[in-house]
């Protein structure tokens, strides 16, 4: 992170308000939490262009 945003190795920044998050993300209890938002971004940035998103740190939200 430079500057406060993300970037590509290449350089071009990354704006994470700009993709989509994985529907595996919307419903992990990680997703709301602000301690976890960084890793949750650079995970989602490094495989933004992949189809098949996983994510090891995955733990499903709670029903209510």
């Amino acid at each position: 992170m430079i500057d406060g945003k993300y970037h590509f190795d290449n350089g071009t920044e990354y704006n994470p308000d700009l993709y989509p998050k994985p529907n595996l993300c919307l419903v992990c209890k990680k997703d709301s939490d602000p301690n976890e938002e960084i890793i949750c971004n650079l995970n989602r940035m490094d495989q933004h262009d992949s189809d098949d998103f996983k994510c090891y740190a995955f733990e499903k939200e709670e029903e209510k």
